[in-house]
């Protein structure tokens, strides 16, 4: 009886492998979202300009031989876990992610060899249920909730694929067209207004005398959070600020078993059916996490996201680059110490200017851009404005 559920719990999870290229041809016969959210389990993470430009897909599906030979590599490696670490990784992978799942602990020096390679074991379990084109593991961040996250030499180290994430690489800093970042140049159209952090429609101003979401950082002596959160639909910002203590928030819309910021609960009076739409498919959402190098966001949606920071690209360009974020990528989206820097030129007409590179800004499903229709964030149906404690 031992025996045969252990079987039947290898043989899920061989069911329950990265998808191949049928499921992928389905959903891109669809709507554009899911043939990015196919796109991105396919690993091909998409080119144009201010793009998240992965790895290109190695195209198709593997040969029988290779499919042979991983199943029965993997079949060796499930044999060995004992009932326990089968039904958690079970249930992490088909939850993909969404659960609570523990940390899968193997010897670290145990590499299985696949074709011509030897891969560490959280990289073939990585290859096998989340991204089979996976080749190192330089190629993969480790989630702070896992019990291996900031340990160099373990001798036991987490091969649950939920508990890492795909890094995702920049492309090169454009060209410095002029010397100011037009995105923080100061409005000139609203004389008695207080300009806020967020453009819409490349200004936002509130009344007179009114206090900007930048503004509520400004406290003095406030310390007690590390950033705050608010989410817009369009130009209108739903629910109040979120403010952060803990060092890793999930925001979501639903989450099996979430706890953090969720959209969800949120009452919204937009009836835009476009805005309703994309709230729908926020469903699992980022993970926000404060680490020792800077501020990292997980995409845990099955859809892309787009994110804007002053940390990301060259502080000389015209304007800063809206980065796409396919599902399971992590990316740093901002850097204290980058901040700091661009924060106090020796230049006294920039330091004339309201600044707001502590501020990040990340939309959900559609972008905006040099690359699409919505030139400003503010089109985007839903999105949200990180808003960090220079303090």
């Amino acid at each position: 009886m031992f025996r045969t559920k252990r079987s039947v719990l290898v043989r899920r999870l061989w069911r329950s492998r990265a998808p191949g290229g049928e499921e992928e041809e389905e959903a891109a016969a669809g709507e554009p979202g899911a043939a990015a959210a196919a796109e991105a389990r396919a690993h091909v993470c998409g080119g144009g300009r201010g793009c998240c430009p992965g790895k290109a897909g190695r195209g198709g599906r593997a040969s029988a031989g290779a499919e042979a030979e991983l199943k029965a590599l993997t079949h060796a490696v499930l044999k060995r876990l004992k009932e326990r670490q089968l039904e958690g990784l079970l249930h992490a992978v088909e939850s993909r992610g969404g659960a609570r799942t523990p940390c899968l602990l193997l010897p670290a020096k145990a590499d299985s060899r696949l074709g011509q390679h030897w891969y560490p074991l959280p990289v073939l379990l990585c290859k096998v249920f989340r991204w089979p084109d996976l080749r190192h593991c330089s190629e993969v961040k480790r989630l702070c909730c896992c019990e291996s996250y900031g340990k160099a030499h373990p001798e036991l180290v987490c091969c649950n694929p939920h508990h890492l994430s795909r890094l995702c690489e920049l492309e090169s800093p454009p060209p410095p067209y002029s010397r100011y970042p037009m995105d923080f140049l100061k409005p000139t159209d609203c004389p008695d207004s207080v300009p806020s952090s967020t453009e819409t429609g490349g200004t936002n101003c509130l009344a007179p005398g009114g206090l900007s979401d930048s503004q509520v950082l400004q406290e003095p002596g406030d310390r007690s959070h590390w950033c705050v959160v608010a989410y817009w639909e369009e130009k209108t910002r739903v629910g109040r600020l979120y403010s952060v203590q803990e060092p890793s928030l999930d925001i979501f819309y639903d989450l099996p078993q979430g706890n953090g910021f969720c959209l969800g609960q949120l009452n919204s009076d937009n009836k835009s059916q476009l805005v309703q739409k994309v709230r729908s498919k926020i469903g699992y959402g980022i993970q926000l996490t404060k680490e020792v190098d800077g501020v990292w966001v997980y995409n845990r949606s099955s859809y892309p996201i787009f994110i804007k920071s002053a940390t990301l690209d060259n502080p000389d360009s015209r304007t800063l680059l809206v980065h796409k974020v396919f599902p399971g990528f992590s990316i740093k989206a901002f850097d204290y110490e980058k901040a700091y820097s661009l924060q106090r030129p020796n230049d006294h007409e920039f330091m004339q200017q309201p600044w707001t590179g502590f501020t990040v800004q990340i939309s959900f499903v559609k972008g905006w851009g040099q690359c699409y229709t919505r030139q400003f964030i503010s089109s985007c149906p839903c999105w949200l404005e990180v808003i960090f404690n220079n303090r």
